[in-house]
């Protein structure tokens, strides 16, 4: 069969025409199918390629098989010459792989005890016994070299590489032995400038001098010190040539970033309506890291201006101590708020948990139906957050946001009246098994307990209250709470929200997504902030159209309360990922 083929073959080859040739395989499956047409390549445009594809046919199919551990195969070649293009009908029969059924795997040099190297191999492309496959064979060589590379192995090299196929039996032998030499280690470090004290570089490297070296180890190095915000842009060079015993010394470029930086903004939301912001951030005061930023808002519910100095301590981005002073007024429910704190906070990062210890002085001046009260407060407290995500940083797939607070203040310690606050929030993000279907759910819980007699006299920022496009969506910006009866200067009376010492507010919502930017939702909020034992749930519903942004998604919605009668539906608009 093979030489009538042969004969064929050749008198195509000899033959004249302008027509060229297309080509079709069968008998294979997919992945075999693919390979051998990715050997033969594209159809033959003109007739000196047709006959130079017709010559060499069966041994790109013979290769494109072998690749894939088929040594055997049967090839049937029929050419149509009657039609035009010429068309060529390959079919094939792969017959029975080849198997390893020797498999000499050795590793020598400092790799051998490397557990790195032990996991690589564990989960290899090729193991014994598998079905030879040369790609996978390649991917494996790569694999081991390039582990060495990151690993610190740079004298690595293949003192045995060869793969012996047995056509007869079906088998093969694999042998590959791998030479890693010595691990290189870390050297010192150097820059140029006073950018940073010799502690705080100390603090920001995750490696030693000495230790083995990892190229993981330098990137985070890299990216540590590209987060300090001190750098418009940061290089580390490992300095292999420059190796003394196998230590590597390691080049900074340091490009400091600009003294100041400003930003103005505009936005809008339904909460707070127009807002315009302005910030001022000075990344590095001094040589030893300190910092600071000053943002001036300005909308027609809470204009607010706040500072923040930060002072690394024992590291520049895991250990800050926080010098603040915020100035804000707010209308929470019917009262008009003004608000004037200062504060210190010391800030830990330990293993993606947020530790806060914080004690800060607010004055606050409030008035409710004419009446007015100041009260000051000194309020040590403690906070803990964790944020967990898979997928996009603004659009993710999973996740889970957590946030707990609990401040307290007494009437011995520099507070007008004792109090204990706590507060939590959680949000929770689950995409199904097809990622168009996501689940996102809130829930917010708090409490004040304060000295009998004295719950009239909390200040509103350390109430609680409910309803807006981040609370309740059916109900008004901060429109739910205790309400209480007041006379009016001409005499009437009415009932103004004055917020309650319980908050507990939950919300369910599903999102689908329609087209790749596009997705739509659907809702429902409840919820109450209330005094204790006086808990009356209001619900809310609504729809949602998300556009999704680079910094996070556009939310058009339309929300209405099933809890009132007659209610009005409220259009919201906000912008910003769920946590």
């Amino acid at each position: 069969m093979r030489v009538a083929v042969a004969a064929a073959l050749m008198l195509w080859t000899g033959a004249a025409g302008a027509a060229v040739l297309n080509y079709r395989v069968g008998g294979l499956d997919k992945p075999q199918r693919e390979n051998v047409q990715a050997w033969l390549g594209e159809a033959p445009a003109d007739e000196t390629a047709r006959n130079a594809f017709l010559s060499t046919a069966r041994e790109r199919v013979e290769k494109g098989l072998q690749a894939l551990g088929y040594y055997q195969p049967d090839i049937d070649f029929t050419l149509d010459k009657e039609r035009s293009p010429w068309l060529l009908s390959i079919q094939v029969v792969a017959g029975e792989p080849v198997h390893l059924d020797e498999y000499d795997l050795r590793l020598a040099g400092e790799a051998a005890t490397d557990p790195a190297f032990e996991r690589y191999l564990a989960e290899a492309p090729l193991q014994p016994g598998d079905q030879l496959d040369h790609a996978a064979y390649e991917s494996m060589k790569k694999g081991l070299m390039t582990l060495a590379q990151r690993r610190g192995y740079f004298d690595a090299r293949f003192s045995v590489s060869r793969v012996a196929v047995e056509v007869a039996a079906n088998t093969a032998r694999l042998s590959l032995h791998f030479d890693s030499g010595p691990r290189y280690r870390f050297g010192p470090v150097s820059y140029q400038g006073d950018v940073l004290s010799t502690d705080q570089l100390t603090s920001l490297m995750p490696f030693a001098e000495g230790d083995p070296f990892e190229l993981a180890r330098l990137q985070e190095f890299q990216s540590q010190l590209q987060r300090t915000g001190y750098f418009r842009g940061v290089l580390v060079r490992p300095q292999i040539d420059e190796a003394v015993d196998q230590r590597i010394p390691l080049a900074l470029d340091l490009a400091p970033a600009k003294r100041h930086s400003f930003e103005v903004g505009l936005g809008y939301s339904t909460d707070t309506e127009e807002r315009v912001s302005m910030v001022w951030r000075t990344p590095r005061i001094n040589r030893w890291g300190h910092s600071q930023e000053t943002r001036l808002e300005y909308s027609a519910i809470n204009p607010s201006g706040r500072v923040t100095y930060n002072i690394p301590l024992t590291h520049p981005l895991d250990d800050v101590l926080q010098l603040r002073a915020r100035l804000e007024q707010n209308e929470f429910g019917d009262i008009d708020s003004d608000q004037t704190e200062f504060g210190v906070r010391r800030e830990m990062h330990r293993d993606r948990w947020i530790y806060g210890y914080s004690l800060r002085h607010l004055n606050e001046r409030w008035d409710v139906a004419g009446a007015s009260q100041n009260d000051d407060y000194l309020l040590p407290g403690f906070s803990l957050a964790h944020k967990y995500r898979e997928g996009a940083l603004v659009n993710p797939s999973r996740g889970l946001s957590q946030y707990y607070l609990v401040e307290g203040g007494s009437d011995q310690a520099g507070s007008d009246l004792d109090l204990v606050r706590a507060y939590g929030k959680l949000v929770y993000v689950h995409s199904l098994a097809d990622e168009r279907h996501r689940l996102v759910g809130r829930l917010e819980a708090g409490a004040v307990i304060v000295s009998a007699g004295q719950r009239d006299e909390l200040a509103p920022s350390l109430s609680f209250f409910a309803g807006g496009s981040q609370s309740l969506r059916g109900y008004g910006y901060q429109s739910i709470g205790k309400e209480v009866k007041v006379t009016r200067d001409d005499g009437s009376t009415g009932t103004v929200v004055v917020g309650g010492d319980r908050l507990l507010v939950g919300s369910l919502e599903y999102q689908y997504r329609f087209r790749p930017n596009w997705r739509s939702a659907v809702f429902i909020d409840a919820g109450d902030a209330f005094d204790a034992e006086q808990f009356d749930a209001n619900y809310g519903v609504g729809v949602g159209l998300h556009y999704l942004t680079p910094v996070g998604a556009l939310k058009l919605e339309v929300a209405n309360s099933i809890s009132e009668d007659d209610p009005d539906w409220r259009f919201i608009i906000n912008i910003g990922a769920e946590f």
